[in-house]
C-alpha cells in the first residue's frame, strides 16, 4: 500500500513539474474566437522551429479586455480579409504578460511562409519597432517555449528566428529582434534560405 502511494505521489509531482514552466493561457473560448475554418495538424513533431512576430497593428494593449478585442480584430482580419482558415499564429503575448491561445500547440499555423508547416508562431501583441515589449512579455514567451519543449511539441534544440528572417517585413520590429538575438537558440539564418 505505501509503494502504491509513493506511486501516486510521485506522479502527481511529476505533472506539477511538466506544466510548472507553462504559463497560463487565455483559452480560444475565452478571448471569444470564432471557429477555424479547417484545421491542419504539424506532420513533424517536435517543431524545429519558434518564429516571433510582432503586430504592429492592432496596437499594444495592456488589460486582459484590451487584448481579447485585439485577438477578435485579428482573427477576423485574417480569417475575412486574408481568407486563412484561422487566426495565423499559434499563440500571441499581451501587455501584461498574459499567454492567448491562437491556433494552439501542434497545428500549422499561417505566419511564415516556407516554415508554417514545421514551427510555433508566437506574436506579441504590439509595435517593437524601436520599443522592447514588457519584461512581462519577454518572460512570457520564454515561458512558452520552455512549455512547447517539455511538451514536446517545439524541439529541444529548435532554433528561434524573427519573422524578418523568413520573409521581406519589419516584423516582429528592430528593437524585438535585436533583443531576441540574445536569447538561447536564436540563429543568425540567412533570410533567403528556406
Amino acid at each position: 500500500m505505501l509503494r502504491v502511494v509513493q506511486t501516486a505521489l510521485g506522479l502527481l509531482l511529476c505533472t506539477q513539474l511538466a506544466t510548472s514552466v507553462c504559463p497560463d493561457t487565455v483559452s480560444r473560448q475565452d478571448w471569444g474566437a470564432a471557429p477555424p475554418v479547417s484545421r491542419q495538424n504539424l506532420t513533424s513533431l517536435p517543431a524545429p522551429y519558434v518564429v516571433i512576430h510582432h503586430t504592429y497593428i492592432p496596437a499594444f494593449c495592456n488589460s486582459t479586455g484590451a487584448c481579447e478585442v485585439a485577438m477578435r480584430g485579428m482573427q477576423s482580419y485574417h480569417q475575412q480579409t486574408q481568407h486563412w482558415s484561422d487566426i495565423g499564429y499559434n499563440f500571441c503575448v499581451g501587455g501584461t504578460g498574459e499567454v492567448y491561445e491562437g491556433r494552439g500547440w501542434d497545428v500549422v499555423g499561417t505566419h511564415a511562409p516556407n516554415y508554417n508547416d514545421r514551427s510555433t508562431g508566437i506574436c506579441f501583441i504590439g509595435d517593437f519597432r524601436t520599443e522592447l515589449p514588457t519584461p512581462e512579455m519577454l518572460a512570457a514567451a520564454k515561458s512558452l517555449i520552455a512549455c512547447g519543449v517539455e511538451r514536446g511539441s517545439v524541439s529541444a534544440d529548435y532554433k528561434l528566428l524573427g519573422h524578418s528572417q523568413v520573409r521581406s517585413t519589419e516584423c516582429p520590429g528592430t528593437a524585438l529582434l535585436n533583443e531576441i538575438k540574445t536569447w538561447p537558440q536564436w540563429d543568425a539564418l540567412n533570410s533567403t534560405s528556406t
